[in-house]
């Protein structure tokens, strides 16, 4: 009977274990880019906030599992296509990414506010940076190129998330102030701590990749 030893080391020998770690990264990428887009539904007023909390609160869910599946995974394999201290904080940015968004959605039903179309730049910005990075990690034991671009697109789209906070920010200050003010810009500094979680999270794919010599 082969043991578990063994079949790790037939697994890494294969690239097997290396495929399965990408494809628990993509599988959390993709769950927060599910998030990403009931939020923007949100915003754009297709669904209303107490319904999008509680979907939300499944696509919450499935990102947990993916990470915790890749935890996992991280402990018991011998090799990984990049550090797996950098795979790990990738990863727990990612779902820093995701809980913002959680926390978006949950804040705007919790304040009683209605989704606000001026959300709709960022949001999209958000998910093309998410978007970026899982075809950056569909490419880590390929072209190493291809993986620095990818970080670098999403490290850009971060950056139209908070030229967007800023735009929206000085909207929201020509306005009359009102009791939904405060709620607002509350709701505004949420959706810049999640430009802010994805710009970490591209920056640690770049700085995997510096240490590995790319």
């Amino acid at each position: 009977m082969v043991s578990a030893t063994v079949r790790r080391v037939i697994g890494d020998l294969t690239g097997r274990s290396h495929r399965r770690t990408i494809g628990l990264l993509t599988a959390q990428l993709d769950a927060t880019v599910k998030g990403v887009d009931l939020a923007a539904d949100l915003a754009a007023g297709r669904i209303a906030p107490a319904e999008a909390r509680v979907r939300m609160a499944d696509v919450e869910h499935e990102g947990d599992e993916h990470r915790a599946a890749l935890v996992a995974e991280l402990f018991t394999t011998l090799t990984t296509p990049i550090d797996r201290e950098d795979l790990y904080r990738f990863s727990r940015s990612v779902d820093d990414v995701l809980d913002g968004l959680r926390d978006l959605v949950r804040e705007t039903d919790l304040f009683g506010m209605p989704g606000d179309p001026a959300d709709l730049p960022a949001l999209r910005a958000v998910r093309e940076g998410l978007v970026s990075l899982r075809g950056a990690i569909a490419e880590l034991l390929g072209d190493p190129g291809l993986v620095h671009r990818g970080a670098m697109a999403a490290r850009k789209a971060a950056g139209r998330v908070r030229r967007a906070y800023q735009e929206a920010v000085a909207a929201l200050f020509r306005e009359e102030l009102s009791a939904g003010t405060l709620s607002r810009r509350e709701l505004l500094r949420r959706l810049d701590g999640i430009g802010r979680r994805l710009n970490d999270a591209a920056a640690d794919l770049s700085d995997a990749l510096l240490k590995r010599g790319h």
